[in-house]
C-alpha cells in the first residue's frame, strides 16, 4: 500500500502557522489573540462543511437513483465513493502541506466543496454525479486530514476541548444537513437539485473565512515555518501539557518554540499503534457512512416518510454536537481510553439490534442510541494528538490512520448495497453492520493505550 514519503511528513510542520521570529535566533513575537480566535471561528466554519456533501444525499437517495437510473448496487458504490476518496485524496495531503502550508490547503478544500456541491445538480447521469461528488469530497478529504495538524500546531495545550469544539460544528452541519434537506427541497419546488445545490453556499462562507487566513502570513506561510524552524534547532522536545488547560496567543507560540521541527524517524507502517488506530478508524467511518448512506432508507423501507426518515439520521448526526465537545475533554484526562470505545460500541450494538427488531417502532430510539455510538469519530481524533508528542508525530499518525482507515471503510456501504440488493430485505445489512463493531471495539481498546508514536521509533 501505498504511503506518503516519509520526508514529506517530517518536513510537514515547516509549512505551517509559526509566527515569524523578528530576526534570526531572536525570541519569537507572540500572536495577537485575535489571531486564535479568528483561527477557532474557521475551524468551526470548516468543521461545518465535512459532511453535508454526504449526508444531504442521504434523505434524497431515492429521488436521484430514480432520476439518474441507479440500481441497489450502484447506489452501494455511490455511498462508498466518501471512504473512497477521503483514502485517496488523504493520502496527498502532507505534500499539499509541504509546499503550500496547511492553512492553504484547507482554503483549496473548501472551495473544491462548494465548486463539487454547484456541480453536483447540474449532472445528467450517473457518472457526472460521481465526478463531481468527488470533486468536494476530495476537498473534504486534505481538510480531514489537515484538521488534527492545525489544532495541534495552533491549540497545542487545548488539544481535547479544540479537539472538541470542532468536532462539534462537524456534527451540527451533518446534523442540520440531515434534518433540513427534504423540508427545503420541498420549499424550494421539489426538485432534489435544487436541494443538493444549495449547500455550496455554506461551503462559500467558509471558503471567504479561510481566504482571510490564507492572506495571514503567520496562518501559512511555507518561509515563516521554515524560519521558525531554523530558530528552534536545538530546542528541547516539549513534552504533552494538559489538554484543556487555558490557552493564550502567547502560550501557543511559547509550546511551538519549545516543540521540535522533526520528529524521529518513525517507519509507520511497522507501528503497532499506528495499525490500531487505522483500523479503529476505519470501522467507525463504516458505521458512519454506512448511517449516512443507508439509514433514511432503512427507515423509509419500514414505512417512515422521508421527511421523518431525513430527522432520524438528524438526530442520530445531532448527538455528536454535545457528545462531541465533551468527550473529547474526558478522553483527554483518562490514562486509558479504551474504556470509552467499550462503552460506545455496546451503544452501537443495542441499537442495531433494536433496528433488526422494530426499525419503525422504535425507531427514535435507535437512532439516539446509534448517534452516541458514532461518536467514535471525535473520539479517533481526540486520540490521534493524544498519541504522539511532535507535530511531525501528530501530521504522520493523522496522515496514516485517516487515509488507510478510509480505505479500509470502503467496501462497508459497497456490501451493504449489494446485500439489500440481492435479499430484498434489511436482516442482513444490520447484522453486517452489528458485525463491523467487533473490530472498531478491539482496535480502538489497542489503540487506546497510554503510548506515543515516537515511544515506537
Amino acid at each position: 500500500m501505498h504511503t506518503p514519503p516519509s520526508d514529506d511528513l517530517a518536513t510537514l510542520d515547516t509549512a505551517d502557522s509559526a509566527p515569524r521570529p523578528a530576526e534570526p535566533g531572536a525570541p519569537r513575537r507572540a500572536a495577537s489573540p485575535w489571531r486564535g480566535r479568528v483561527m477557532a471561528a474557521g475551524l468551526i466554519l470548516a468543521a461545518l462543511n465535512l459532511r453535508p456533501a454526504v449526508t444531504s444525499l442521504g434523505p434524497l437517495l431515492e429521488e436521484v437513483r430514480a432520476d439518474l437510473g441507479m440500481s441497489g448496487t450502484v447506489a452501494g458504490v455511490l455511498t462508498s465513493v466518501p471512504a473512497a476518496c477521503f483514502a485517496l485524496f488523504g493520502f496527498t495531503a502532507p505534500r499539499l502541506a509541504r509546499r503550500w502550508g496547511p492553512v492553504a490547503v484547507v482554503c483549496a478544500g473548501l472551495a473544491a466543496i462548494a465548486a463539487g456541491l454547484l456541480l453536483r445538480p447540474l449532472a445528467g447521469g450517473t457518472v457526472a454525479f460521481l465526478a463531481a461528488s468527488a470533486l468536494a469530497l476530495a476537498g473534504i478529504a486534505v481538510s480531514n486530514v489537515l484538521m488534527p495538524v492545525i489544532v495541534k500546531r495552533w491549540f497545542p495545550d487545548r488539544v481535547g476541548s479544540m479537539t472538541g469544539l470542532y468536532s462539534m460544528g462537524l456534527s451540527l452541519g451533518t446534523a442540520a444537513s440531515a434534518a433540513v434537506t427534504v423540508p427545503m427541497t420541498d420549499a424550494l419546488g421539489g426538485s432534489w437539485r435544487t436541494g443538493l445545490g444549495v449547500w455550496a453556499l455554506l461551503a462559500a462562507v467558509a471558503l471567504v473565512a479561510w481566504l482571510f487566513l490564507a492572506r495571514d502570513r503567520t496562518s501559512g506561510s511555507r518561509a515563516d515555518g521554515a524560519e521558525a524552524t531554523r530558530t528552534e534547532a536545538g530546542g528541547k522536545e516539549a513534552g504533552r501539557t494538559d489538554a484543556d488547560a487555558p490557552a493564550t496567543a502567547g502560550s501557543v507560540a511559547t509550546a511551538e518554540s519549545a516543540a521540535p521541527a522533526d520528529g524521529p524517524a518513525i517507519r509507520i507502517t511497522r507501528s503497532p499503534l499506528a495499525w490500531a488506530m487505522a483500523v479503529f478508524f476505519g470501522f467507525q467511518a463504516t458505521a458512519a457512512y454506512i448511517s449516512m448512506g443507508w439509514m433514511p432508507q432503512i427507515f423509509r423501507d419500514a414505512g417512515v416518510s422521508a421527511s421523518t426518515s431525513g430527522l432520524l439520521l438528524a438526530v442520530m448526526m445531532a448527538m455528536g454536537v454535545p457528545l462531541a465537545f465533551v468527550l473529547p475533554r474526558i478522553a483527554a484526562r483518562l490514562r486509558h481510553q479504551g474504556v470509552l470505545v467499550v462503552i460506545l460500541g455496546v451503544f452501537g450494538l443495542t441499537g442495531y439490534a433494536g433496528l433488526w427488531l422494530a426499525p419503525a417502532g422504535g425507531a427514535w430510539a435507535w437512532a439516539l442510541l446509534l448517534g452516541i455510538a458514532n461518536c467514535a469519530f471525535p473520539l479517533a481524533l481526540t486520540m490521534i494528538g493524544m498519541r504522539t508528542r511532535t507535530h511531525a508525530g501528530v501530521v504522520r499518525l493523522s496522515a496514516f490512520a485517516q487515509s488507510v482507515g478510509y480505505l479500509l471503510s470502503i467496501p462497508g456501504p459497497l456490501l451493504v448495497g449489494v446485500l439489500y440488493q440481492h435479499s430484498g430485505g434489511w436482516g442482513q445489512p444490520i447484522a453486517l453492520m452489528a458485525g463491523f463493531m467487533v473490530p472498531q471495539i478491539i482496535a480502538g481498546v489497542l489503540a487506546g493505550r497510554d503510548r506515543t508514536l515516537e515511544d515506537e521509533g
